[in-house]
C-alpha cells in the first residue's frame, strides 16, 4: 500500500513509495539488484505478476537501446525554460526574416500562431542565426518577399475572448472606431441587414472584416496577405484573425444591389437622426476603371487618367457640412445618366417627412441636362450648377464695363478670405422655359469667368459662390476614395461586386468623418491624413474577464486621440461579450 500521509517515516518512503515512477524503481531494484523473486516483488508492491514481467522486459529493452539514458532521475536544467524544443519557432522566425519582415511584425505573426515569445527573444534568435538589422524602410514599404515560402495563416474563427495578451502592428488605431460603431448603432444596422453570413463567421464579423481592411489602407487583392495574421485587425471584426483573400471574393459574390441599397437607407436614418445631414447635397459622378479585358463595360471619361477607358460609372452624394457620403450607385449606364438626379431625390424623399426633406442640390454642368432643372424646380428643389460657356457668352462678359463688376470677399473655412469680382444678371434658357439667376465669377486665377446658375432668388451672391465652392469637397472625397480606398484597383468587372466594395468604402469613410468631427484641429483632414496621424500605429492588446485594454505606442498625435477616447471608457461592446474597452499609452515605445 502506497504511503499517502504527509508525515511518513524515511523507512516507509523507500519501502512503500507513493509516486508511480519511484515505485517502479524500487520494484526493479529489488528484483535485479537484491535478487528477490518476481512473485515476492509483485506482492509487495501491489503488481499483477504478468504486469511485473512486462515491466522487467521493457526495462531490459530500454537499456539495450539507450544504455546511457536515465529513465528514473532527471538532471536539473538551470536558466529559463526552453521555448522551442522542436525548432519550429526558430525556423519560422528565420523564414519570416528572409521575407524582409521586421521584428514587431514577426511577433504579431507568432502571436497569431500561438507562439508566445517576446521581441527580445526574436532579436536573440536573429542575432544567433547571423541576420543583420534591417535598413530603415521608407514610408509605406512593408514586407517584400525574396523567397517562395508561403506562411500559412491560421483559420479564421469567432474570437472566444479568453484572457490573453498579443501585439498588433500598423493599424491598432482602428480599434478606436469601435466605440463609434456602438454609439451610433451601426452594429445593430449590420446585424439587421440583408447581408449573408457563413457557417464559421457571423454577419457582423463578415462586414467588419471588409471595413477593417478599408480602414487600415490594405490592398485586399494583393498577393501579400500577411495582414491575415494581424490579431488586432481580427479583434476589430471579432475574429482571431481576418479571413484569407479567397473568402472576401467568395462573400462578395453573394451580395446583391438591393442589399446594398437597404443598408445605405438604414445608415441614412442614423446620419439623419444624429444631425449629420443638412438640407444640401453635393452630387458628382466618378469613374472606377477596370484594367482587365471585358467587353460589357462602357467607356467613360476618367479625369484621373485624362482619357476614356473601360470602367464602371458611379454616383456619389455627399453632405457639404459633415463630409458624410450618404448615397452611391455603380449600376449607371450612359443612357441612365440624365435620370440619376431623380433617383437620388427618390432615395431621400421616400419615408422622410416633407418638413425635414432635402432642399438643395449642387452639381456641375454635365451631371444632368437643362430640361431636368425645370423638373427639379417643379419639385421645389433649389439647385446650383455651372452653365456651359459659349464663345458669345464669354465675349459679352469681356465687353462689360469694369464698373459692372462687383468686388466681394469670399471667406474660407480657415477664416481667410479671397477677393473675387461678381456680375449678376437674369438669363433665359430655352430648355428651362423661364428666367434664371446667373452669376459670373472672375478674379480667381482662371482666364475665362465661371458661370453659376440657380433658381434660388433669395440667396446672396457671396453665399451662392461659397455654397458652390463647397461642392469641391465631394471631388476631393472622390479623389480620396480612389487613392486611399483603392477604388482604381478593383479585381472584378462585376458591377454588383464593385457596388458592394463602394458601399463598404462609404461606411469606412464615414467612420473616419465621425472620428475627425471630434478631434479639434483635425476636422477637415482627409482619411489618408487621419490614418497616418492616428490609426497607423502598433501596440499591445490585453483581454481580461471584463475588459479589453488597448495599449498604443508613443506617437506625436496620440494624446489628442486618447483625450477623445476618454469619453468612451465605460462603453460596453455588446457583440464582444459586453466587455468594456479602454485605450491608453503603452509603457514601451
Amino acid at each position: 500500500m502506497a504511503i499517502s500521509t504527509p508525515n511518513c517515516e524515511p523507512h516507509d518512503f523507500f519501502d512503500q513509495p507513493a509516486l508511480s515512477t519511484h515505485k517502479k524503481y524500487e520494484a526493479l531494484r529489488s528484483f535485479f539488484y537484491e535478487k528477490k523473486s518476481a512473485e515476492e516483488v509483485a506482492n509487495k508492491f501491489g503488481y499483477r505478476l504478468s504486469y511485473f514481467y512486462n515491466l522487467t522486459r521493457d526495462f531490459r529493452s530500454r537499456l539495450r537501446k539507450s544504455p546511457n539514458q536515465n529513465v528514473f532521475f532527471l538532471s536539473p536544467k538551470f536558466g529559463r525554460k526552453e521555448k522551442d524544443r522542436d525548432g519550429n519557432v526558430v525556423s519560422l522566425i528565420t523564414k519570416l526574416r528572409k521575407q524582409y519582415i521586421s521584428i514587431p511584425e514577426i511577433k504579431s505573426i507568432l502571436d497569431a500562431k500561438d507562439h508566445r515569445v517576446s521581441e527580445k527573444y526574436i532579436w536573440h534568435i536573429l542575432k544567433k542565426e547571423g541576420f543583420a538589422k534591417l535598413p530603415r524602410r521608407s514610408k509605406g514599404v512593408t514586407s517584400r518577399s525574396i523567397t517562395n515560402d508561403k506562411i500559412r495563416a491560421p483559420q479564421s474563427i469567432q474570437l472566444e475572448y479568453i484572457s490573453e495578451n498579443f501585439s498588433t502592428q500598423n493599424s491598432i488605431g482602428i480599434l478606436c472606431l469601435l466605440p463609434y460603431i456602438q454609439k451610433f448603432g451601426i452594429d445593430k444596422v449590420i446585424q439587421n441587414s440583408e447581408y449573408p453570413e457563413t457557417e464559421s463567421i457571423n454577419k457582423l464579423s463578415s462586414i467588419l472584416s471588409f471595413v477593417a481592411l478599408k480602414l487600415s489602407n490594405v490592398r485586399r487583392y494583393s498577393a501579400d496577405d500577411l495582414w491575415c495574421m494581424d490579431r488586432g485587425l481580427g479583434l476589430f471584426a471579432g475574429l482571431n484573425v481576418l479571413p484569407k483573400t479567397g473568402w472576401f471574393s467568395s462573400y462578395s459574390s453573394r451580395v446583391t444591389r438591393s442589399m446594398n441599397l437597404s443598408f445605405l437607407k438604414s445608415l441614412h436614418k442614423i446620419w439623419k437622426s444624429n444631425g449629420l445631414l443638412s438640407d444640401t447635397l453635393n452630387l458628382d459622378f466618378t469613374t472606377i476603371p477596370y484594367w482587365g479585358d471585358d467587353s460589357h463595360l462602357e467607356n467613360n471619361w476618367s479625369g484621373k487618367r485624362n482619357k476614356s477607358l473601360p470602367s464602371i460609372l458611379s454616383v456619389i452624394a455627399q453632405d457639404p457640412d459633415s463630409g458624410i457620403i450618404d448615397y452611391t450607385d455603380t449600376s449607371i449606364r450612359r443612357d441612365r445618366e440624365p435620370q440619376v438626379v431623380f433617383e437620388v431625390l427618390d432615395f431621400y424623399r421616400k419615408e422622410v417627412p416633407q418638413g425635414e426633406d432635402l432642399k438643395y442640390l449642387v452639381f456641375d454642368s454635365k451631371f444632368t441636362p437643362y430640361e431636368n432643372l425645370r423638373k427639379l424646380d417643379d419639385n421645389q428643389i433649389k439647385f446650383i450648377t455651372i452653365r456651359r460657356r459659349g464663345k458669345n457668352i464669354v465675349e459679352k462678359l469681356e465687353s462689360l464695363d469694369k464698373s459692372s463688376w462687383k468686388k466681394t470677399r469670399i471667406m474660407n473655412a480657415d477664416g481667410k478670405g479671397r477677393l473675387l469680382k461678381i456680375y449678376e444678371e437674369r438669363i433665359l434658357l430655352k430648355e428651362y422655359g423661364k428666367s434664371l439667376r446667373q452669376i459670373a465669377i472672375t478674379g480667381h486665377g482662371k482666364i475665362k469667368p465661371a458661370l453659376l446658375i440657380t433658381n434660388d432668388e433669395e440667396i446672396k451672391p457671396e453665399d451662392l459662390v461659397r455654397k458652390y465652392c463647397r461642392r469641391w469637397i465631394v471631388e476631393k472625397g472622390i479623389s480620396e476614395q480612389i487613392d486611399f480606398f483603392h477604388l482604381n484597383r478593383v479585381s472584378s468587372s462585376m458591377v454588383i461586386k464593385v457596388d458592394f466594395d463602394l458601399t463598404m468604402t462609404v461606411l469606412s469613410h464615414n467612420l473616419y468623418r465621425l472620428l475627425a468631427k471630434n478631434l479639434p484641429g483635425y476636422t477637415h483632414n482627409t482619411s489618408t491624413s487621419l490614418f497616418e496621424k492616428f490609426v497607423s500605429n502598433s501596440g499591445e492588446i490585453e483581454i481580461s474577464r471584463d475588459t479589453i485594454r488597448v495599449k498604443m505606442k508613443k506617437k506625436r498625435n496620440l494624446p489628442a486621440l486618447l483625450t477623445e477616447m476618454e469619453k468612451f471608457q465605460n462603453s460596453v461592446l455588446p457583440w464582444m461579450e459586453n466587455k468594456k474597452i479602454y485605450f491608453c499609452g503603452a509603457s514601451s515605445s
